[in-house]
């Protein structure tokens, strides 16, 4: 075989290699052009909103490949549903090429509430839908902050700051009404502990001010011996006029751990000792 080559001229030899390395690349870009089907072309059909396994059959059905790229949550969407697709629907493109798809998630993530007490009802609003929450249902009390957030709500029940609800969660609002018209006398707490007061004056829509002192606040068993505004002021001695407050505003709470005794001055003064057993 050898001696077959060697005895033909050296041109020969060149001549008969070239041949051989064209007839190598005209049949590797025949058979490129029969494995990439480089002549057979598809429209990409339009799959969103499909479930994503039903678009997967419609499009491996059109000889594409599929590919999940992404994946969002969008409440209102089926759950597992197909958002977006690249290529576009309608797109013509070959028709062996991958088809990536952005489905919907089967189960929602899961969103922060922050505290968003004391922010005026817009505010609260925004924040709601800049977190993917929704607004659900507001109601109103006596408040001197009129159409500010007094209370947030999940599921009939107030949540503290930083609750991790499932996006798309309703969030329930109590706004301020702003203060009352009607007048009524200031309540005599003296003797209460703060427990029953705070219960007391939410009764009347009336809200707590300051508990002085401030380190007793979280202390519910304290208890209460004056308050600001004080029952009645007394302008001229033995002659006492009552003091009014109206639904909405504040009242001041002075407490101390031991319990004074109850009456109807306009305040005790805390006592020092302990009461005695009764």
């Amino acid at each position: 075989m050898f001696k077959f080559i060697t005895s033909k001229p050296l041109w020969v030899n060149i001549l008969a290699v070239i041949v051989l390395v064209l007839l190598i690349v005209l049949f590797f870009f025949a058979i490129m052009g029969w494995l990439t089907k480089h002549d057979k072309y598809e429209k990409v059909p339009s799959v969103v909103g499909q479930n994503v396994d039903a678009a997967t059959q419609i499009l491996e059905a059109k000889g594409f490949e599929v590919e999940i790229q992404d994946s969002i949550y969008v409440d209102t969407a089926a759950r597992l549903s197909v958002m977006r697709q690249s290529p576009d629907p309608e797109a013509v493109v070959k028709s062996n090429r991958t088809v990536y798809l952005t489905i919907n998630r089967a189960v929602p993530p899961l969103t922060t509430v922050p505290s968003m007490i004391g922010f005026s009802f817009r505010s609260a609003e925004m924040m709601l839908n800049s977190l993917g929450l929704k607004l659900g249902d507001t109601s109103y009390k006596p408040d001197i902050a009129k159409n500010s957030v007094l209370e947030q709500l999940y599921q009939g029940k107030a949540i503290t700051p930083n609750t991790k609800v499932p996006m798309g969660s309703t969030i329930d609002f109590v706004l301020g009404s702003g203060v009352g018209t009607a007048e009524m006398n200031v309540p005599n707490l003296t003797g209460m502990t703060l427990n029953e007061a705070r219960s007391y004056l939410q009764s009347l829509n009336i809200n707590i001010g300051a508990v002085i002192p401030p380190d007793l606040a979280g202390n519910g068993d304290a208890y209460v011996y004056k308050t600001n505004p004080p029952q009645y002021s007394e302008a001229t001695p033995g002659q006492r006029t009552m003091n009014k407050i109206r639904p909405g505003q504040l009242l001041d709470l002075y407490v101390t751990v031991n319990k004074p005794v109850a009456n109807d001055t306009a305040g005790a003064t805390p006592p020092t000792t302990p009461p005695d057993n009764e």
